[in-house]
């Protein structure tokens, strides 16, 4: 059962919809991946570093089918729930893997340290878990942008984010033996703030706070994107930063 006594920080709910949002967005034209891309490319060098194959894996968060298709290139049998079909705050359903891999999925979590305590218990006595999840640091552009949008009345818009202590915390307390947590900056390059936003949103990456913030009105929206102009480099382009996290743990 779920511990009632966790703060609702974030809407179960909407953090359903935006990620099957996000599935039919790819269903039914190219959609943005980069985060994704990124997340899967480094859990295959670590796999290969590593050298595991086989066994039994399940893959969690994947909106683009790629990390289940290599780790069944490498002999692995996968298991691929959907969004929305396995409650990662709730115990683990299905039989015990030898790799259970997290994908953008921990960083919009009520409990997080029960997710880790329910993800450890669904490994097989020597299994391996991967998560990658953005972390602090991330967004800075859109943090400074909607700050400007809401002028004096600033709202909560960006997600509280997790850095690198407190996720090796997180693990050691769920009982993870040789924890590992590591970051990495990936950096993105936009010429329009509209495409900034689709981009979070076909990615799953919108927000999904239980305190719902107002929609910005007009006059908001039209700060938004003069501070997004103001921050252009020379190009004419915005730079934008996601602090990606990297967990590892063996049960």
């Amino acid at each position: 059962m779920k511990n009632n006594g966790v703060p609702t920080i974030f809407d179960a709910h909407r953090r359903q919809l935006r990620r099957l949002r996000a599935a039919r967005t790819r269903d039914s034209r190219e959609a943005a991946d980069y985060i994704l891309a990124d997340m899967i490319d480094d859990v295959s060098d670590r796999l290969d570093f590593m050298q595991m194959s086989e066994g039994r894996a399940a893959v969690l968060g994947d909106l683009t089918g790629r990390g289940a298709s290599e780790l069944r290139g490498r002999g692995f049998t996968v298991e691929e729930p959907g969004p929305g079909t396995l409650d990662e705050e709730a115990p683990w359903p299905l039989p015990p893997c030898d790799l259970i891999v997290s994908l953008g999925t921990l960083d919009t979590l009520n409990d997080l340290p029960g997710a880790l305590l329910h993800m450890r218990a669904g490994l097989t006595d020597r299994g391996l878990y991967i998560a990658q999840m953005l972390g602090a640091g991330s967004l800075p552009v859109l943090r400074q942008v909607m700050l400007a949008a809401d002028a004096d009345s600033p709202a909560a818009r960006i997600h509280p984010q997790v850095d690198n202590r407190s996720a090796a915390a997180l693990l050691q307390r769920a009982g993870f033996k040789s924890q590992v947590v590591d970051a990495r900056s990936l950096t993105v390059r936009y010429s329009r703030f509209d495409t900034l936003v689709g981009d979070l949103r076909d990615q799953a990456l919108t927000g999904v706070l239980a305190d719902h913030p107002p929609p910005l009105s007009k006059a908001a929206l039209a700060r938004a994107h003069a501070a997004f102009d103001a921050m252009r480099e020379d190009d004419g382009k915005v730079t934008e930063t996601f602090q990606i996290l990297a967990l590892t743990g063996w049960r």
